[in-house]
């Protein structure tokens, strides 16, 4: 699923591992987001956007990816 959170999180010059401290999971886990080769969870989602100040919505595109 297509996102922005690698630009947020550029924007605020943080690494991954920063990010993944920040919301309670691995650089790993924010790569396989960040690059699409995983859908997080509701949860995981929802402190992210949190995170970023933004909605779910704004952060991941649904528009774009087909089910």
């Amino acid at each position: 699923m297509r996102n922005k959170i690698r630009a947020l999180r550029e924007e605020r010059h943080m690494t991954q591992k920063e990010l993944g401290a920040a919301v309670g999971v691995s650089r790993q886990a924010i790569n396989a987001v960040e690059t699409g080769k995983f859908d997080p969870s509701i949860w995981l989602a929802h402190d992210l956007a949190r995170f970023f100040g933004t909605t779910i919505e704004e952060l991941f595109d649904f528009q774009k990816e087909a089910r």
